[in-house]
C-alpha cells in the first residue's frame, strides 16, 4: 500500500454572508486506496484534534448513487477523471508533493452554506415543479402492461441516470441547469405514462428552472464533459423541442 504527501488549498467560508478565501493544509501519508472523500475524512480528523474547525463537505451514500458530494477539483467538477463523483475520485489519481485546490460548485442559484457545503434546493424545486407522472390508484400494475419501445425505453433510462449532483451547472460558464432540467423532462416525456403532463411539464420545468436564475446553455458542452453519469447534451435538443411543442399548443 503506496501513500503520498498533499498540500491542499481548501475554499473555507463561514456562512453564505461571509467573505470566503482559500486555507493551505498538508496532509502527510495518504494511502492511495482512499477515496477523496475519506482523504477529506482524515484532514478533518487532524484539524479536530488540533482544535481547529473541521471542513464542512456533503455526502451521503459514498457509492456515486445519491448525487449529495461534489467539489470542484483543480478546476475541474468532481476531479480529473471521467464519468466518476467526488466519492468515486481515488487518490491514486494524484502524485506525492501535488497541490490540490478544492472549491464549491459555483453558482449563482446554488449559495455556499459553509465551506464545500452548498444549497442545491433550487433543482428540487425545478423536480417539483413538474417532475411527476399521473397514476390510477388502485393496485400496482404489471410492469409488462404498458408497452414501451426498446430504443424508447434505453434513451429513458439513459436520462434517468441523472442523480443531480450540479457539476454541470458549476462548469457551464453561463451557469445552466439545461442538462438536469433536460434529462428530467426526457425521461419522462419518452416513456407512455409521461404523457399526460408532458406540456404542462415542459413549461413549468423551464418556467422554475429560470426563476431560480440560471444561465442560458450556448452549447459549451461543459456539462456533458463532467457528468459523472454520461448524460448527453441531445436531451437539451429534446428539451428545446418539447418546450417549443408546448408553447405552440398550450397557449
Amino acid at each position: 500500500m503506496s501513500s503520498i504527501n498533499l498540500t491542499l488549498k481548501i475554499w473555507r467560508q463561514e456562512n453564505s454572508d461571509a467573505l470566503g478565501s482559500l486555507e493551505t493544509y498538508n496532509l502527510d501519508d495518504v494511502h492511495t486506496d482512499m477515496s477523496f472523500l475519506e482523504m477529506l475524512d482524515i484532514l478533518n480528523e487532524k484539524l479536530t484534534k488540533e482544535g481547529k474547525d473541521p471542513v464542512a463537505f456533503d455526502h451521503d451514500c459514498r457509492e456515486g448513487i445519491c448525487g449529495m458530494c461534489g467539489a470542484v477539483i483543480d478546476g475541474v467538477a468532481h476531479g480529473p477523471e471521467k464519468e466518476v463523483t467526488l466519492c468515486q475520485l481515488h487518490m491514486r489519481n494524484f502524485s506525492s508533493g501535488d497541490t490540490i485546490v478544492i472549491e464549491p460548485f459555483r453558482s449563482r442559484a446554488f449559495p455556499v452554506k459553509k465551506d464545500l457545503l452548498i444549497d442545491r434546493s433550487a433543482l428540487d424545486r425545478i423536480i417539483q415543479a413538474g417532475g411527476y407522472v399521473s397514476v390510477n390508484t388502485g393496485g400496482t400494475p404489471d410492469g409488462n402492461s404498458i408497452p414501451i419501445p426498446s430504443d424508447k425505453a434505453e434513451l429513458a433510462m439513459d436520462a434517468a441516470a441523472c442523480i443531480g449532483c450540479g457539476a454541470c451547472i458549476a462548469s457551464c460558464p453561463n451557469g445552466a441547469a439545461m442538462l438536469f432540467t433536460s434529462a428530467k423532462i426526457s425521461q419522462l416525456a419518452l416513456l407512455p405514462q409521461g404523457q399526460t403532463e408532458r406540456k404542462q411539464r415542459a413549461l413549468s420545468m423551464v418556467e422554475q428552472m429560470d426563476k431560480e436564475g440560471f444561465g442560458n446553455c450556448t452549447n459549451a458542452k461543459e456539462c456533458e464533459a463532467v457528468c459523472p453519469k454520461g448524460i448527453s447534451i441531445r436531451n437539451i435538443a429534446r428539451l428545446n423541442r418539447e418546450y417549443l411543442m408546448a408553447t405552440l399548443t398550450e397557449g
